[in-house]
């Protein structure tokens, strides 16, 4: 059962990572750091867009309209705070 906590603390901290990604991605994209006509960036690009999109898009039609800010990364940094934060407090139920 050690493993089962392991593998879902691994599942939850790759996810975190890949929802940083693409934050830091979208930042350097609007700033011009990055150009979406090089492949490689695209391909990156389009990758985690498909990737987060199911998510975004759900938590998405439960926040408010913000304009032009997009509050759903967030949303899903702190579910994902929050999920690990119950796995780890309910450890026991593990070993």
């Amino acid at each position: 059962m050690v493993s089962l906590f392991e593998i879902l603390l691994l599942i939850l901290q790759v996810a975190q990572f890949i929802i940083l990604a693409h934050i830091i991605m979208s930042w350097l994209i609007n700033f011009n750091v990055l150009n979406l006509r090089q492949p490689l960036v695209y391909q990156i690009w389009e990758g985690l867009n498909r990737l987060l999109e199911p998510v975004y898009g759900r938590l998405r039609s439960f926040l408010p309209q913000m304009g032009g800010l997009d509050l759903a990364p967030l949303v899903a940094l702190l579910c994902i705070y929050a999920l690990r934060i119950i796995i780890v407090n309910n450890a026991g139920a593990f070993f």
